[in-house]
């Protein structure tokens, strides 16, 4: 901070104050003083030097020889060679006071009035300066206020935009819903009815069913259409990103969270939120879900401010959620909430009449893909495909009919395997069930390159839960070997 070294004063002042210049210039300003109150001078120098300007209309000072004159002084500080130094311009106003005493308070004439503004002008311009400096530091508050509601409503549509060029992009397992059968008729019009409402949809089914794909029609056929659907996999997320992925987080939440995230749920608001396979949601996601589907409001990681939001829920699952409630591994509150209208889509074992439809279609699809022509479907090879029970259902089928078509020499549609399921063994010593039971895991895991959990899993396409599974295995001594990699 720079010291106030001295004071300036016009050299004309001493013949009016008795005080030379050199009584008056080059002190420090606690040696000279325009009152005689020392707290006074104190208060109104510090005033100087936190405006850096001061002007006094009708100051008392009090001259050499002890006579009290009145005098305007205007003083301003200024930076010399790093020193502040204090200029001030005085005026003997006391004959000027006189005369207005002695006038009786008469009006103003023409100049004094002119006068009387002139002196006037630098107060109120300093008042209006004053006046428009706070109103320029509100209109900037508000100006920042809204930039930061911009910028969240940008983020918001942003990511929205992105999402739903994702999704555009995103490869379905068929374009339309195949099929003719009254169990995908049946839940088509179930579909159809729900649609129009808020209501919350249960969808229930194997896995590979084609569950996403109703989820869709609903949205589809709902006032919210016009919005993307918004799909969370609650099974491919683990836990510690689960919360961030659908609630969001501020930025620093946690280590690692770099910037803001909004979740799942503000880019839906106004939309239809697919929670697919939420069977798989842990316990502690569970209770916050239902808080959002409750009450609509939900507060980001990391964030005290709550959010709310109109998002419509339909969830998919391919778990019994009843005997998950029997178990503790779901919650049943969260369960009445979100069975408001279950819908359930039959496995393609329970529609065998709408394989053809869908073989054709992906028999299609696949041949366009990898530019081969393939014209025909053998009678025997449909009858296999028909007889087969697929325990994998749709996906099952079209993964198949893919790996045919890659393998297909000529014009006619052949399988690449044998789809049948080899017979259980029977012997005397009642070992049937069990051997049965071990065919179908070995099966399973064959089919899946042994991998146990996930939404692709041996457990799943048994519909076990891992640990379920895993304890089966031990029990019939079915063990991994050593050439295939571990979960």
């Amino acid at each position: 901070m720079h010291e106030i070294r001295k004071i300036l004063a016009p050299v004309d002042f001493s013949k009016h104050s008795g005080y030379s210049h050199n009584e008056l210039s080059g002190k420090k300003p606690r040696e000279n003083g325009c009152f005689k109150d020392i707290e006074a001078s104190k208060a109104e120098f510090e005033k100087l030097q936190n405006k850096g300007y001061v002007r006094y209309d009708d100051l008392p000072l009090e001259t050499k020889n002890g006579r009290v004159i009145a005098v305007e002084v205007i003083s301003t500080v200024f930076l010399v060679n790093d020193h502040k130094v204090i200029q001030c311009n005085i005026r003997d106003i006391t004959r000027r006071k006189l005369m207005a005493a002695t006038s009786q308070q008469a009006p103003p004439n023409g100049m004094e009035r002119r006068a009387l503004e002139r002196r006037a002008s630098p107060r109120m311009v300093s008042e209006q300066l004053e006046k428009k400096i706070e109103e320029h530091r509100q209109t900037e508050s508000a100006l920042l206020k809204a930039l930061e509601e911009i910028k969240t409503l940008k983020d918001r549509l942003l990511i929205g935009s992105i999402y739903f060029h994702q999704e555009i992009k995103k490869k379905h397992k068929f374009d339309n819903i195949i099929g003719q059968s009254d169990g995908i008729k049946y839940v088509l019009y179930r579909a159809e009815q729900v649609a129009p409402t808020n209501a919350t949809v249960l969808l229930l089914g194997e896995t590979g069913t084609g569950k996403e794909l109703i989820a869709a029609a609903i949205h589809n056929l709902s006032p919210r259409k016009e919005r993307p659907l918004i799909t969370v996999n609650c099974a491919a997320l683990p836990p510690n990103l689960l919360e961030s992925e659908l609630f969001g987080r501020e930025k620093g939440a946690f280590t690692g969270a770099e910037t803001r995230q909004i979740g799942r749920f503000e880019i839906a608001d106004g939309s239809t939120l697919c929670l697919d396979e939420i069977g798989e949601l842990p316990l502690e996601m569970q209770a916050k879900l239902l808080r959002v589907i409750q009450h609509g409001t939900f507060e980001r990681l990391g964030s005290s401010k709550t959010i709310n939001v109109d998002v419509r829920i339909v969830a998919t699952t391919n778990r019994n959620l009843e005997e998950e409630i029997l178990h503790g591994r779901f919650r049943k509150d969260l369960y009445y909430r979100l069975n408001v209208f279950p819908i359930t889509v039959p496995p393609l074992r329970q529609r065998t009449e709408d394989i053809p439809l869908m073989v054709q279609a992906f028999v299609e699809r696949y041949s366009r893909k990898m530019g081969k022509q393939i014209t025909s479907i053998p009678k025997e090879t449909m009858q296999a495909l028909q007889m087969y029970p697929w325990p994998g259902n749709v996906r099952e089928l079209e993964s198949i009919i893919e790996r045919a078509v890659i393998l297909c020499p000529g014009p006619g549609l052949q399988l690449a395997e044998n789809l049948c399921i080899p017979s259980p063994s029977f012997s005397s010593d009642g070992g049937t069930l069990k051997e049965m039971e071990r065919n179908l895991i070995m099966k399973a895991l064959s089919e899946t390159e042994w991998r146990i959990e996930g939404k692709d899993g041996a457990a799943r396409i048994l519909g076990l839960h891992p640990s379920t599974l895993r304890a089966r295995m031990k029990k019939l001594g079915i063990e991994r070997p050593a050439s295939s990699s571990s979960d």
